[in-house]
């Protein structure tokens, strides 16, 4: 039997084929399948149950990493994402502010020390002081840490960040929860700012994998490009550094943001460099 994600990846690789000779036959089956998809979303408690996850669930979770961070250690894909979070904090930084969303046991803060305040969002209170060990004293005046109940960071001011980054929160996220962080995030982005978020695309096995046993939320790469834009963002790069490792780089309209952010291949450092 068709798991939900997919029948949902289905309904989505039929929508791109209408148009074509087939379409009577997409639009025959594309009813049905929606009308399916709705069904079980709506009435199926078991699948409404692992959608949105709790504070306890990403405690849960977060506790599991801690315990087999030699195991799930990659630090080839840490250093290909922070390598990317430098082309944000290039010049013109000195007076910017970044926010990071989900920073978890802080597994990025230390790459983020080029901007003058560093917000951070967390469901978890916990991770506050995880986080603060990590800089020296001197540093710490410059951490703003709010702990969220769901998207929202009313204490976080207006047109505030020139750089908001996630990795491995979003793909945790409902598409109906992202697009409300999505609206969020704009008020926060100054006009020109950047986002660089991790996300789930199910369009490749991997992360349908992790989808279908209920650990990730399904999403994919065309579902994510239209949530950014109806937020208002302009889609700047749709990449992956190795699968359920997808990443997007959005930019707010405007031109207030110093730092112009160019789409580059970045070599990683051979290993007599290190």
């Amino acid at each position: 039997m068709l798991s939900i994600e997919e029948v949902k990846l289905l309904i989505e690789k039929l929508k791109a084929l209408k148009g074509t000779d087939f379409q009577k036959l997409i639009d025959d089956n594309l009813k049905t399948l929606q009308e399916f998809a709705y069904s079980v979303d709506a009435y199926n408690t078991r699948q409404i149950a692992r959608l949105d996850k709790t504070r306890n669930w990403f405690q849960q979770d977060l506790d599991w990493r801690e315990s087999h961070q030699d195991s799930i250690l990659d630090q080839l894909l840490d250093k290909q994402i922070e390598l990317k979070i430098n082309q944000f904090g290039k010049m013109g930084n000195d007076l910017q502010n970044c926010l990071e969303i989900g920073p978890g046991n802080g597994r990025h803060v230390l790459a983020l020390r080029a901007w003058r305040l560093m917000f951070f969002t967390e469901v978890l209170a916990s991770c506050k002081e995880k986080i603060f060990k990590k800089f020296p004293p001197a540093h710490q005046r410059l951490l703003r840490f709010y702990t969220t109940d769901r998207t929202a960071c009313p204490d976080i001011p207006n047109n505030s960040c020139n750089f908001v980054f996630s990795w491995d929160t979003f793909p945790f996220f409902t598409q109906e929860h992202i697009a409300e962080y999505l609206r969020d995030i704009h008020r926060v982005i100054l006009p020109g700012g950047y986002g660089f978020i991790h996300y789930a695309d199910c369009d490749y096995d991997a992360d349908l994998a992790e989808a279908k046993r209920g650990y990730w939320n399904y999403n994919t790469k065309s579902s994510m490009k239209k949530l950014l834009q109806d937020a208002g963002y302009d889609v700047i790069e749709m990449d992956q550094f190795r699968p359920r490792a997808n990443y997007v780089i959005f930019k707010k309209p405007g031109n207030t943001n110093p730092v112009l952010y160019k789409v580059v291949e970045i070599p990683l450092p051979r290993d007599e460099e290190k």
